[in-house]
């Protein structure tokens, strides 16, 4: 729990709950100003600690400002449960205060018939605006965009320019950094705010705007806008449609917000899962349950495959080498692993691409030859002072298979993200559990083929 939040208090609201919620002298009314005068996203926190029912009772008494706040900064499930149980009046004060994209990502969990009802609560252009932003995937530019953005006309004077955002900033927020667009509405360049002080009140803006470093197209994957914002070093971009119209703006807190998510579902891939949409504990059990189970008997069945090879060369490993097989197949799985967190970050950063992917392939085989060739030496070495000579052939064998293992894993953990993304799946896929696998039947394959050949 934030450190922000008082100690105990979440136990003391509980003991003293029915005090609380009638604001008795003393201690419930004490206890209550002592919620209230947290920060809302404390507030937020102790109620997700607290019964469904004592969440609404205690809910309801706070005043309607800090209803709205509170509201933002719960979980969706918990959003939900709150508009089911408020009047009309209070909902309407939460929904039209409520950011379009926040109420956008909110009305996308509701049933048809919840949606219905609450969309009849909004005004009618704020009900336009969900209606047309619930059309994009959410996942994409159009998805994750602010639409209540303040623009202005490339023919505006600056004098002009103040005296519209004067008017209209209270109920736009107001960026560094205002796009400027046509008469048609389409997008022609940015000032940035410090412009309208320094230049002279008769100036037109189409005098100084700058143009666009970067626009994100409506239908553009978030992750790819996100890296785009990262390489030009932009705390906001517009977002315009096929015909450069200028539709609405990423900010730099959603920027944050995007890389949170997508590194989200990077560790969810890297463990061979499916990303988990909603929170852990809002996430039915079932779901946990076959979602994680298949994977691993997906694993378990290749897995077999490592059964087949010991059992084809069983006299072969009976004896000295069979005590190496754990060393050999860690081995492997920590060289692939290294190699493709380094790649799968490569590619998510955009620093490693397909220009550069062989560029990238090559330093990585010589880093693994090295590697392979240092291991192998080492490994040969402690053989030989644990074994004693007379275990000569047998350690090379060992030591040759270890090199070759770690080599192969390098090259194979260096090149697979690459292949996912061709075959239009996420790289973070090619880590963990999944590669591990691989890279155990094919350390067995080669220890036993490299022993056969030395060894007879």
């Amino acid at each position: 729990m934030p450190t922000t939040i008082p100690e105990h208090l979440l136990e003391d609201i509980k003991e003293n709950f029915t005090a609380i919620i009638k604001k008795e002298p003393d201690i419930g009314l004490h206890l209550w100003e002592s919620v209230t005068s947290l920060h809302s996203a404390d507030i937020a926190t102790l109620l997700e600690g607290l019964e469904l029912e004592q969440l609404r009772a205690l809910f309801l008494t706070f005043p309607a400002p800090l209803q709205l706040d509170v509201f933002q900064d719960l979980p969706d499930s918990l959003k939900v449960y709150c508009l089911s149980f408020l009047d009309d009046h209070h909902r309407t004060l939460i929904l039209n205060g409520t950011p379009l994209d926040e109420l956008t990502d909110l009305f996308d969990i509701l049933a048809d018939e919840e949606l219905k009802k609450y969309l009849r609560l909004l005004h009618k252009t704020d009900r336009d605006a969900i209606l047309s932003l619930m059309e994009f995937d959410p996942e994409s530019a159009g998805g994750i965009m602010e639409t209540d953005v303040l623009s202005l006309m490339e023919d505006y004077t600056v004098e002009k320019s103040i005296r519209v955002l004067q008017r209209l900033q209270p109920q736009a927020e107001l960026h560094r950094r205002i796009f400027v667009t046509d008469q048609a509405n389409r997008l022609v360049g940015f000032i940035n705010l410090e412009d309208l002080v320094l230049k002279a009140p008769q100036t037109r803006i189409s005098n100084f705007m700058q143009q666009n470093e970067f626009a994100a197209f409506v239908k553009e994957d978030q992750e790819k806008v996100a890296r785009d914002m990262m390489h030009y070093g932009l705390d906001s971009v517009p977002v315009v449609d096929d015909n450069n119209m200028f539709l609405g703006m990423i900010s730099s807190d959603k920027l944050v917000d995007v890389l949170e998510h997508e590194a989200s579902e990077d560790v969810y891939k890297m463990a061979t899962m499916t990303p988990i949409k909603q929170p852990y504990f809002d996430t039915s059990f079932s779901r946990l349950f076959w979602e994680r189970s298949l994977v691993l008997i997906a694993l378990l069945i290749a897995q077999t495959f490592s059964s087949f090879i010991i059992e084809s060369y069983e006299k072969l490993l009976a004896g000295f080498l069979f005590f190496f097989l754990p060393m050999l197949t860690s081995a492997g799985g920590n060289a692939s692993s290294q190699t493709s967190a380094i790649a799968i970050q490569g590619t998510s950063s955009g620093e490693i691409h397909s220009g550069n992917m062989y560029k990238f392939i090559k330093r990585e085989f010589l880093i693994g030859f090295l590697i392979a060739l240092i291991l192998g030496v080492i490994s040969f070495g402690r053989i030989i002072i644990m074994h004693g000579t007379e275990r000569m052939v047998a350690a090379f064998a060992v030591s040759c298979s270890l090199s070759a293992i770690v080599l192969v894993s390098v090259l194979l953990g260096a090149y697979f993200p690459f292949l996912l993304k061709r075959l239009n799946l996420d790289p973070a896929f090619s880590a963990g559990p999944g590669l591990a696998t691989v890279m155990d039947i094919l350390g067995l394959l080669i220890y036993c083929y490299i022993s056969r050949m030395l060894l007879g």
